[in-house]
Formats: C-alpha cells, sequence, structure tokens
C-alpha cells in the first residue's frame, strides 16, 4: 500500500516533532509531577486515543472529498502545506523557551481513568489538534497508492501508536531527562528553529510537488 520512502518520511517527521515539546507532552509531564507514573501514562494513551479520533474524522472527510474530485483534495493538501509553512514561520521567529520540565504545585493525584479520560476529552477539543491533522497527514496519501480511508488509518494508527510509546518512555525516564536536557542548553535554544524547519521543509516539499 505504502511504498517504504512514505512511510519512512512519515515516522522520521513524526519523531522529529515529539522532540520538541508542546501542549500534550507538557500535560503528560504535569500529570506525571503531579500522580506519578501511572497518571502519567494513562494521559499519554489518552492523548493518543484523542489522536486516533481526529484521524477518523479527517480521514471520513478528506478520503470522501479525494474519491469525489482530485482537485478539490489537491487543494485541500496545498491549503494544508500552506499551513505547515505558517507554523513553521512562527516557531521560527519564536523566542527560545526554557526547561521543559514543568513546575507545579502539589495537588490531589489524578486516578488513571480520570488522568486516560481528561487526555482525550483535552486533545478531542483542541481545534488546533484538528486542524493539524488536517494539514499534515494528507501530505503522505496518495491516489495511487490504495484506498484513501485506509491509507489515512494507517498512517492515523502509526502516529498514535509512536504517540503512546514516546510519553510513555518519557514518563519512565522523567527524572534522568531532566537532568539530561538541563544540561543540553542549545536545544532549548535551537528546538523552535528545528521544529520550523521541519514544517516548512514539509509545507514547501508538498507545495513544488504539484507545480
Amino acid at each position: 500500500m505504502f511504498e517504504w520512502s512514505t512511510l519512512s518520511a512519515f515516522v522520521a517527521v513524526v519523531l522529529g516533532l515529539f522532540l520538541i515539546p508542546g501542549p500534550a507532552v507538557l500535560l503528560v509531564l504535569t500529570r506525571t509531577v503531579q500522580g506519578g507514573r501511572r497518571s502519567g501514562i494513562f494521559t499519554g494513551l489518552g492523548i493518543a486515543a484523542g489522536d486516533l479520533v481526529h484521524t477518523t474524522f479527517a480521514a471520513v472527510g478528506l478520503s470522501t472529498l479525494l474519491m469525489t474530485s482530485a482537485v478539490a483534495f489537491t487543494i485541500v493538501k496545498l491549503l494544508g502545506a500552506a499551513y505547515l509553512v505558517y507554523l513553521g514561520i512562527r516557531a521560527l521567529m519564536a523566542k527560545p523557551t526554557g526547561p521543559a520540565l514543568p513546575k507545579v504545585a502539589p495537588t490531589a493525584p489524578v486516578v488513571s481513568s480520570r488522568a486516560f479520560a481528561q487526555a482525550v476529552l483535552a486533545e478531542v477539543l483542541n481545534p488546533k489538534t484538528a486542524l493539524f491533522f488536517l494539514a499534515f497527514i494528507p501530505q503522505f496519501v496518495h491516489a495511487s497508492q490504495g484506498s484513501p480511508f485506509v491509507q489515512f488509518a494507517v498512517l492515523g494508527l502509526v502516529f498514535s501508536l509512536l504517540s503512546a510509546l514516546y510519553t510513555t518512555l518519557l514518563v519512565l525516564t522523567i527524572r534522568p531527562l531532566g537532568r539530561f536536557v538541563k544540561r543540553l542548553s542549545w536545544l532549548v535554544r535551537w528546538q523552535n528553529k528545528i521544529v520550523g524547519v521541519v514544517f516548512v521543509s514539509l509545507g514547501l516539499r508538498v507545495a513544488a510537488q504539484h507545480r
């Protein structure tokens, strides 16, 4: 279904994006600090489940659009590419941020089931996440490689599995990782530049393919 180059490029970009702390990662770290590893792991699983919901919505809508109008789908892809370039430029212009590990006041631990449900709800109701999925995943979907819906589903599942594995690893290594990140001051200074280059490169790559 997928060419190896397409799938490997998707995985490489996703892993690169995971290295840059975002709201989802900060939520996982906060829950871990407040409620321990179990709470952090279930929060990460909830975020991954929320990503699957976004994938389903994108797959149903955009795969239908591709089957009815290739031109319209191309327009959506180009708009998505433009959005990624916009995100990249914003990241490149952003000022360096501080350490990734949050400082939170002690609170009562959140039970695992509630942490999971709250993470799912937070991810599903995040409009920026929905817009990101509409812009990101279509860049790797090609009508010549089989059912668009299946391609969306597979890419979304891969994204969610990688997300769950990454957040789980993050929770299990939070303390030594925190000390390691503090030593990598250059990463803190350049993290926005790195993600900016990734977004802009991906957006320009897709835009060039349609010229």
